[in-house]
């Protein structure tokens, strides 16, 4: 303690309640230590009673303060977030911020800090599915082995079509980009119909395998399949993970496998489309 109060590297009130309680312990007392250090009788009884509870830690830190007094209520506060949790406005999907503020009489900076406070984000939603696959594990295992660990010898490609893409093209060419200008395009288009995307993505190395056709029958998807045989090197099972539609399992597509035995297809659980990974992303061909 003396050397804190003779110490240079010390904040100065740490030195100035150093010096408080090694008068005190010198027999000096409280009235005396206030005059001598120029600060008030309360002050030397605090640091003194600081000293005998917390000893040397009390002297380094302030007590904590209360702070200003809230002006919001703990109840307008709960009735903000039960409102926010199970009610919606009469005109909109969501609350705001200044529709609560006004159903509730409080300002918008206020229902946004108790928003912030309890994570309360009305505006947000996220949607789920449950897939009710009564084989689901078995299903997922079966597809998550081949990208963990695939067999030796061996090309895994998640394989999906989709359908309804509009073949647009615009009213007149566009003019290429150039120095300080970009490349534009028309505002407007002319619709050619609709095509059906079919698209074998790689895990090896997010190769695409992409062809456009007009329908997405088990026609096109035995023409996908003998496309994906004569792009991939001819010494390689292909391990196909495909969804559950019907035209992946026609009694023809089973017939064209059984005559194509380098040809292994996973099928995905019900409802579970971000098993397969180009559902999720497919990079440009």
């Amino acid at each position: 303690m003396a050397a804190w109060a003779h110490a240079k590297s010390q904040p100065l009130r740490v030195i100035q309640r150093a010096h408080i309680i090694t008068m005190a312990a010198n027999g000096v007392t409280s009235q005396d230590i206030a005059e001598q250090l120029g600060i008030s009788r309360p002050t030397v009884q605090l640091w003194r009673e600081r000293f005998l509870a917390l000893r040397v830690a009390g002297l380094e830190k302030d007590a904590p303060r209360p702070g200003r007094i809230p002006t919001i209520s703990d109840s307008k506060v709960r009735a903000i977030v039960e409102a926010t949790l199970h009610t919606k406005p009469p005109t909109a999907t969501h609350w705001s911020t200044r529709t609560m503020a006004e159903a509730q009489g409080v300002s918008q900076p206020t229902v946004h800090r108790i928003w912030k406070q309890h994570n309360l984000k009305p505006h947000l939603v996220k949607t789920f599915k449950i897939s009710r696959d009564k084989h689901f594990i078995e299903k997922l295992y079966d597809v998550v082995g081949p990208y963990l660990n695939p067999p030796d010898k061996s090309i895994v490609l998640c394989v999906d079509e989709k359908s309804q893409i509009q073949a647009l093209d615009r009213t007149q060419p566009g003019l290429p980009i150039k120095k300080g200008r970009c490349g534009t395009m028309t505002h407007d288009y002319k619709r050619n119909g609709t095509t059906t995307l079919f698209a074998a993505l790689s895990m090896l190395d997010g190769k695409v395998i992409g062809e456009c056709m007009p329908r997405h029958r088990h026609q096109e998807f035995i023409r996908f399949l003998k496309k994906i045989d004569s792009e991939t090197p001819s010494g390689f099972d292909l391990h196909i993970i495909a969804d559950n539609y019907a035209t992946h399992k026609h009694p023809r597509v089973k017939s064209w496998l059984q005559r194509n035995p380098r040809f292994h297809l996973h099928f995905i659980p019900t409802s579970s489309s971000w098993v397969n990974m180009v559902e999720c992303s497919v990079p440009p061909t």
